[in-house]
């Protein structure tokens, strides 16, 4: 599975480690990812999402199915 989180998109964006003498080297920027169960109430079964900690507490926020409604009409799930 990518290092990408499976509502939101999130991935690996690249940059630059710039060390004292500004010599500048690449590098990756990883997103905060967890595995994470969660229940859906309407269709009364579990699921296991691959999701950024910052799309956690979106789901805390509006609730799993409101976030799962929102991403399959943005075309990520």
């Amino acid at each position: 599975m990518a290092r990408a989180c499976q509502i939101t998109g999130k991935k690996v964006m690249s940059g630059n480690n710039v060390s004292h003498s500004l010599r500048r080297t690449k590098r990756k920027f990883y997103p905060n990812l967890i595995t994470k169960k969660f229940f859906i109430p309407e269709e009364d079964k579990w699921i296991t999402l691959k999701i950024a900690t910052s799309t956690l507490r979106t789901i805390n926020k509006k609730g799993i199915s409101a976030v799962l409604k929102e991403a399959k009409a943005n075309g990520m799930m």
